[in-house]
């Protein structure tokens, strides 16, 4: 070791160290208030408070400590999936990783390594969603595994987890609504993002030396589109079932085909790209998807798996195990758990009753599921009694450049987000409530929708495929409202046509 954190030349040994300490402070600084306020009751009312409330903070953590914690996901055993078995295998022998290695699966689309204790000895786990497993080629999974395995094989110093989990452990602070330690936090996570950010692209040089240049910026591209379009779409699809006390036991199936929907990677690219500027606290660990490409080195093709994605052997029951506990940890008040299991919520993966979603209305999965704008939003918002007023009114609004008091009146909780950020949620918010007011009335007009999977996109009588949300932002961010208008007009001219 030279002194610095591995990967990250721009913070030395002792300011990476600071850097920890200082974000764990304040990261503890709510529990050091906590125990403040003990003692000052405990001087005012007795020494029994002092004893009772810290244990009410410190017993859990206690309990979690003693008692062995589950591992995460399903166990994929080598001589059940002997391919997937053999490329981990091959993976760590190129990158130079000699722990051992326990592979499991998880129902989302993600791959992480992490440090786990196992018959009183210390192993690693590789946890490889499913939804990744299903839909990457072979030797772009290979690249998604050589990148986690070169993390820890030359970045798994203690200085490197002390600043991760510090930096884990400020940004949980800053979800929800309130957020006070905001000032203390942000100057601090921006300081190491840079660090994180490097850590990451040194990552991918090394899986580009291992598998190819070429193989990482296609799995680096990929990946960012299965991540986005699985959380817009195949969860919000269990979510919406699990309410009804059933799970689809094809939903990786029709997520697979929704993939193959050039609309749907294409929406789902743009949608990985505007969530990279809402990150108002530095908390990205990963550098966007552009970056991470365009730093890559130049090593061409060094080893070839294949094209088609592997095949799981077991794949029928791991699909279905996964699908379970999704659909339970997507259900009224479930949390997925590390082991699989759901904590707080009614439902449990024997409650759901199986059905077949890509059998279902697909006009159920195409509106918004997930308490988006719907089509009384705008009306509701402006004050008019009709949409075609409210949309008139919305576009007015932009004109004017007035439009963001109507998009917190459309969707309040926008003052809820970081001021910084209000702008840009209220542009995205604003546009879905336009697109769910003019949606009906072009389909009153004889439009169509032009793919299975999404409902912004629709289809004019004459062929032209038109995106509303692309239009209708794009309107917000210029101030003309004349395209937007154009469509209105087109959509009364048709329906008068047709009546």
């Amino acid at each position: 070791m030279d002194g610095r954190v591995s990967g990250g030349p721009q913070i030395s040994a002792v300011r990476a160290w600071l850097f920890a300490a200082a974000m764990a402070a304040v990261a503890w600084l709510p529990l050091i208030g906590f125990v403040l306020l003990v003692v000052v009751a405990g001087l005012a009312w007795g020494t029994w408070p002092v004893i009772a409330l810290p244990m009410m903070w410190f017993l859990p953590a206690v309990y979690a400590a003693v008692l062995p914690e589950a591992l995460p996901g399903r166990a994929v055993l080598p001589d059940d999936e002997p391919e997937l078995a053999a490329l981990v295998r091959d993976m760590a022998e190129r990158t130079g990783f000699a722990a051992p290695l326990l592979v499991r699966i998880l129902p989302e689309p993600t791959v992480v390594t992490g440090r786990v204790r196992v018959a009183g000895g210390h192993a690693y786990a590789l946890l490889l969603g499913l939804p990744l497993v299903r839909a990457l080629p072979a030797t772009q999974l290979a690249a998604v595994i050589a990148h986690e395995l070169a993390h820890r094989r030359h970045f798994d110093d203690r200085r490197s987890r002390a600043l991760l989990a510090a930096r884990a452990a400020v940004a949980e602070r800053l979800e929800g609504r309130l957020r006070p330690l905001a000032p203390l936090a942000t100057p601090l996570l921006r300081a190491t993002q840079p660090w994180s950010w490097h850590e990451e692209l040194a990552a991918d040089a090394e899986a580009a030396r291992v598998v190819g240049g070429a193989a990482v910026r296609e799995a680096v591209e990929r990946v960012a589109v299965i991540e986005s379009a699985f959380h817009g779409l195949a969860q919000d699809w269990a979510e919406d079932l699990a309410e009804d006390g059933t799970y689809p036991v094809d939903l990786y199936e029709a997520f697979d085909l929704a993939l193959q929907d050039p609309l749907v990677r294409d929406r789902a690219a743009r949608e990985d790209a505007e969530d990279e500027a809402l990150d108002a606290y530095a908390i990205a660990t990963h550098p966007p998807s552009s970056v991470r490409t365009a730093a890559l080195p130049d090593t061409g093709d060094r080893t070839a798996y294949g094209t088609a994605p592997l095949v799981l052997r077991d794949a029928e029951a791991v699909a279905d195990w996964c699908v379970r506990r999704l659909a339970c940890a997507d259900g009224p008040g479930g949390t997925l758990q590390a082991g699989g299991g759901v904590r707080g919520g009614a439902l449990r993966p024997d409650d759901l009753k199986p059905v077949r979603l890509l059998e279902l209305d697909p006009d159920r999965f195409r509106l918004p599921s997930d308490g988006g704008p719907r089509a009384e939003a705008l009306p509701a918002a402006t004050g008019q009694p009709s949409p075609t007023l409210a949309l008139r009114a919305a576009l007015d609004a932009v004109a004017d450049d007035d439009w963001y008091g109507l998009a917190h009146r459309t969707h309040p909780r926008l003052r809820r987000l970081p001021a910084a950020l209000r702008r840009t949620a209220g542009r995205r918010v604003l546009a879905g409530a336009m697109g769910a007011t003019l949606r009906p009335l072009l389909l009153e007009a004889g439009w169509s929708y032009a793919s299975r999977w999404i409902s912004t996109v629709l289809t004019a009588p004459d062929g032209t495929v038109v995106d509303l949300y692309e239009v209708l932002v794009t309107a917000v961010d210029g101030g003309d409202p004349a395209p937007v208008h154009a469509l209105l007009e087109k959509a009364g001219t048709e329906k008068a046509e047709r009546a």
